[in-house]
């Protein structure tokens, strides 16, 4: 991580450099030894990393987070605009404009996607076992599995569980089902000197609260071990999470979601807009598709069938056909060939998908008609997935949560896995886009549908 931290910094140098530059180059007169510009040109190499590190981009914790890291450079490359135009105006420096209005944010752009191709460049690193942290989890049976199963699978944070500290009459099971080496709640200094972890993370629960966590962050001082603590809201994400001290004493605060407002105007506005323009772009598209299904097998092009919607209200929703026309009365006699862990019905090579079928579902083809459900408004562009009624009347009332938005034409689920997820991730998923919805969420997850569908990953 140390040498991420210097080519980070080396590379965003060069780019300081670099704009400083194309300043200089692009200036009509000659630019001397005493020239203002000059000097501002260097101070530009200087200030620019510092600053960045000022507001902590180069903090290790904030690398490859996405928008937390963002902000940070965001917020220096608003603070070198800022004390370039009130030095410039102060001491009446005779600085270019092109360096103000254009080098500046020029350069804050190209470190923001320098910083995507470094996230993405560290997501992979980590993804094969490198630049991670240590960690043993602390915390009661089910709790610790819990974060355990969401470390292993998320292996792009950087946290590679090692151990675990749990109750007594949890080390069994723990140990079964974690695959990891088990210990009592004692035993955390010990663990993690045997295993070389610079990470502790306590779950909440009643044996890792109040004293016990605060014996052990007292247990961790000079040893340089990190203490995280789950705050026991595993799909609350951070902007809905803060910490607001009352009389001295900090509590966590957690914000309501928002279900309705302007930004739901903005989304449903958007939605339709952005259909309506997709139907009229990929209108090719979608002749083409309806003439190959409606000659390549017998029966109707489109596909018609119930699902439930916001608040439970049912709509039809609308897919090219990819199955033969009987495939409702062939599955039955499929049911005992089912990979689903859960309420759904998937088979990997179900017999009943003709041949232009598998193409249109290799590539989502087949969900195109759905910009018509969300044009009609009973379906968004991002959103949970839409399910079938026979689903829903088997939720539970943590699961009924989905159906407090709209479905969606494509969300987490889309990007993560689609097929391959199990029922109980694929729930967590929507759940976690229920409870964190913003605009900023469904422009990153229709970014990243792009790349989803394009890899063919979990279609089937």
């Amino acid at each position: 991580m140390r040498s991420y931290t210097v080519a980070l910094a080396g590379a965003e140098t060069l780019m300081a450099a670099a704009a400083g530059a194309a300043v200089l180059l692009g200036q009509d007169a000659p630019v001397g030894p005493r020239t203002v510009l000059l000097w501002a040109a260097l101070a530009l190499v200087v200030a620019w990393p510092v600053l960045l590190g000022s507001t902590g981009a180069y903090a290790e914790r904030v690398y490859g987070t996405g928008s937390d890291e963002y902000r940070r450079v965001a917020r220096a490359g608003f603070l070198l605009l800022a004390l370039a135009s009130f030095l410039s105006y102060a001491a009446a420096l005779d600085l270019s404009r092109a360096l103000v209005v254009v080098a500046i944010p020029l350069l804050t752009g190209a470190t923001l996607l320098g910083r995507y191709v470094a996230r993405t460049r560290l997501r992979r690193l980590r993804a094969q076992g490198q630049c991670t942290k240590k960690v043993v989890v602390v915390g009661r049976g089910g709790a610790v599995l819990e974060l355990v199963g969401r470390l292993q699978r998320e292996q792009y944070a950087g946290l590679d569980v090692v151990a675990a500290a749990v109750t007594p009459a949890d080390r069994v099971r723990v140990a079964e089902r974690a695959g990891v080496p088990v210990g009592g709640l004692d035993d955390v200094l010990l663990l993690a000197d045997l295993h070389d972890a610079d990470t502790i993370a306590v779950t909440s629960a009643s044996e890792t609260a109040a004293q016990y966590l605060r014996q052990l962050s007292w247990q961790l001082e000079g040893t340089g071990i990190e203490l995280l603590v789950a705050p026991g809201l595993i799909e609350v994400a951070g902007p809905r999470l803060h910490i607001r001290p009352f009389e001295g004493l900090p509590l966590l605060s957690v914000e309501q979601p928002c279900f309705e407002g302007w930004r739901r105007v903005v989304k449903g506005g958007f939605d339709r807009a952005a259909a309506a323009l997709a139907l009229l772009v990929l209108a090719p598209v979608l002749l083409t598709v309806a003439a190959a299904v409606r000659l390549s097998s017998p029966g109707p092009v489109l596909y018609r069938q119930e699902r439930v919607g916001l608040g439970g209200r049912t709509f039809t929703m609308l897919k090219f056909r990819s199955m033969v026309v009987d495939a409702e009365r062939q599955l039955d006699s499929l049911r005992g060939d089912n990979i689903s862990d859960g309420l759904l019905f998937k088979l990997r090579a179900d017999p009943r998908v003709t041949p232009v079928g598998r193409l249109l579902r290799r590539l989502s083809l087949d969900e195109l008609p759905q910009l018509l459900n969300v044009l009609g408004g009973s379906m968004s562009l991002v959103g949970p997935r839409p399910p079938l009624p026979a689903e829903v009347a088997r939720y539970d009332t943590s699961v009924s949560r989905r159906l407090l938005v709209k479905p969606g034409l494509t969300g987490l689920w889309q990007i993560s896995g689609r097929s391959d997820l199990s029922w109980e991730e694929s729930v967590r998923l929507d759940l976690r886009y229920v409870e964190n919805w913003s605009l900023a969420l469904d422009v990153l997850i229709l970014w990243k549908t792009g790349r989803a569908v394009l890899s063919s990953s979990g279609a089937y």
